[in-house]
């Protein structure tokens, strides 16, 4: 019972906090793109764009901090047997992003909140740089800390005392697994900063108020977009290559393929036993899980059954297999909700060719404010492919998940604490949300030097 709630709240905290991060990172690089073109150009559209997402960047950032503050508070309340085992490797990525890279963007994005109109323009417009340099070094960090869980390398366990202990630093900064990881999670936080940018301007566009400012934020959004989504594909297929060779149970799950074939085939649709243990029906496509896993259309792809079998006879008698339709369908739900996003982009470039004198279609601008869940679900799906996959291992291969829960922490503690992130976390939404929604609809700032139009004030009449 503590084990499944203490997943539970984790899993509510994690996949909220995470719905901001790659937000967070990818609208910092835009804005600094677009003070940038301001700072070279002195073109005052450039302005108004870094004055209205930079306000939004904000919003998201402040909202990111306070919800990712109760991350590491968990370790302790629900994972004390988790973290005394991995305290000693665990905990020096997680310092370093705290003492550093955290500090680096705070306070340079402190600098940059209060520095208009008092720092020279380009001191200014480093400070932005400085602080978007920070979001992706803090990624970075806590990125190689999860990696670590998903490879272990660099460390022993000490079989007196029980722990893990760090032996090589540097080869933890250095995991394949984390280097992979973060290329994936970079070019995904550009998806979504492109689908968010894309949906505010078209819903702009489609009202036709201030479309000085949005048309060309249009395109930036469709660029960015059309970038990040190349390297998502890209980052991903250099993942699932390495997630074969560390992981081979996990990719296994994400195909739910029992049995070791060659070529194996990518099921784009399928029907299943409630447990996943047993295939009904499905629409395949031929040797595309063979090219995912090994680079090679003929490659060979380990099933569940045999990794199982290795697995028990390495680590003892046990199942050793995650949860199949969660893996299966966050698997495939993350690749269509990201390969949607990415054909969105190379609609709209294509419709958008004509910058300023070709009208973009109604029905486009539609779409694409629909379209701004996308990454957000995509980011979510992956995430939850990437833990869930890894079950029943906290840290693979060395300790399970069974085996980091509090022993000491009761049913009632975890369910109270469950409710009380679960009510504040929904405040925190309602917030977010009305906060950004205002902001929207207020639109960018008027041009400099020119005020804004007053309702003029009424006439005094005068009785005779």
């Amino acid at each position: 019972m503590n084990l499944d709630l203490a997943r539970w709240q984790f899993a509510v905290t994690t996949v909220y906090h995470f719905l901001f991060v790659p937000l967070t990172i990818g609208l910092s690089f835009l804005v600094a793109g677009m003070q940038t073109a301001w700072v070279r150009t002195r073109d005052d559209r450039y302005l108004r764009m870094t004055r209205f997402w930079g306000k939004l960047f904000l919003i998201n950032f402040a909202i990111g901090v306070v919800t990712g503050i109760v991350q590491e508070f968990q370790f302790g309340m629900n994972w004390s047997d988790y973290s005394r085992f991995v305290g000693d490797v665990f905990g020096a990525p997680l310092a370093i992003e705290g003492l550093l890279a955290f500090f680096l963007e705070s306070t340079f994005l402190g600098l940059w909140i209060f520095g208009w109109d008092r720092l020279p323009k380009r001191v200014h417009l480093a400070c932005i740089w400085l602080a978007a340099i920070g979001t992706m070094l803090s990624a970075y960090f806590i990125l190689a800390a999860n990696s670590w869980m998903q490879h272990p390398v660099g460390s022993v366990v000490n079989d007196a005392t029980g722990r893990a202990e760090l032996k090589d630093f540097g080869a933890v900064l250095t995991n394949s697994t984390a280097v992979g990881a973060f290329a994936h999670t970079i070019t995904a936080c550009f998806v979504t900063a492109g689908v968010f940018v894309l949906a505010i301007s078209a819903w702009h566009l489609r009202k036709g108020t201030h479309t000085e400012v949005f048309r060309p934020s249009i395109r930036v959004a469709l660029v960015t977009l059309l970038i990040g989504s190349l390297g998502v594909v890209v980052t991903g297929d250099m993942q699932a290559r390495l997630m074969t060779q560390q992981q081979p149970m996990k990719m296994a799950a994400a195909e739910a393929l029992y049995d070791t074939v060659r070529p194996a085939s990518f099921s784009l649709f399928t029907v299943g036993s409630l447990d996943g243990r047993q295939e009904v029906w499905s629409l395949r496509v031929p040797g595309v899980l063979s090219f995912m896993a090994t680079g090679s259309f003929d490659g060979q792809v380990e099933g569940i059954r045999d990794v199982q079998a290795a697995s028990a006879q390495t680590y003892g008698p046990g199942d050793y297999t995650p949860n199949i339709p969660t893996t299966y369908w966050a698997f495939r739900f993350m690749i269509g909700f990201g390969l949607l996003a990415g054909l969105l982009s190379v609609v709209g470039l294509w419709l958008t060719r004509r910058r300023a004198t070709r009208p973009i279609p109604r029905w486009f601008l539609s779409a694409s404010v629909v379209a701004l869940f996308l990454p957000f679900a995509a980011n979510t799906m992956g995430w939850i492919f990437t833990e869930m996959g890894r079950q029943p291992w906290l840290v693979s291969g060395m300790l399970r998940t069974a085996n980091g829960v509090s022993p000491s922490v009761s049913a009632t503690s975890v369910w109270i604490s469950l409710v009380v992130f679960t009510l504040l976390y929904g405040a925190l939404a309602v917030v977010e949300f009305g906060l950004m929604v205002r902001y929207v609809k207020a639109g960018p700032p008027p041009p400099a030097g020119v005020e804004p139009i007053a309702a003029p004030e009424p006439t005094p009449s005068v009785t005779y």
